[in-house]
């Protein structure tokens, strides 16, 4: 799979987390810091936000065989 794909699979699965993430959240809107901890988002003490963890599925994890 192309580096691309995996960029767009990434995204695809941030965006989807925060759908359902908002459609669970009663009331208008996520708060910043909710829509953090959903992104994998830290901040630094000046609250500027860091770029978001790339995710690691199970299959990508070393075999321990």
């Amino acid at each position: 799979m192309a580096a691309d794909d995996l960029v767009a699979l990434a995204e695809i699965e941030m965006y989807s987390d925060l759908i359902i993430a908002a459609a669970a959240t009663p009331g208008d809107r996520l708060t910043a810091e909710r829509i953090d901890t959903i992104l994998c988002v830290e901040r630094d003490p000046v609250r500027k936000p860091r770029v978001p963890q790339q995710r690691v599925s199970d299959e990508d994890l070393p075999q321990n065989d």
